[in-house]
């Protein structure tokens, strides 16, 4: 399994697609499909928590007026599930590694697993 989770309007994921050749990946724009709750416990299970998933620049924290310090991990699921902008993206998945977001950290461990 091959995945990149992202979402079409967001220029930097596009950017980073862009740098990659994904012939053999499958492609999921979250707006149009979001992700499962099956596909978030595959990515929970590579990343350790669901906080790691979450994007604490979504516009819907402000909107919901959320208090991230408060949120346990029940919550944090919940609110993946529930609007597509809380996923930190991109998120490329294999069976065996979770590549989350686009920090400097995490890009060059996704460029070595292209290389």
């Amino acid at each position: 399994m091959k995945k990149v989770f992202y979402l079409n309007t967001c220029d930097t994921c596009r950017k980073i697609l862009g740098q990659f050749n994904l012939k053999d990946w499958e492609l999921r724009e979250i707006k149009k499909q979001p992700i499962t709750q099956d596909e978030l416990e595959e990515m929970h299970k590579h990343a350790g928590s669901y906080e790691a998933l979450f994007s604490k620049k979504s516009t819907q924290i402000k909107l919901r007026e959320l208090d991230l310090k408060s949120l346990g991990e029940e919550e944090f699921k919940e609110l993946l599930l529930d609007h597509y902008t809380f996923l930190k993206r991109p998120v490329f998945l294999t069976d065996k590694e979770i590549f989350i977001g686009n920090d400097k950290k995490n890009l060059e461990a996704l460029r070595g697993f292209f290389n």
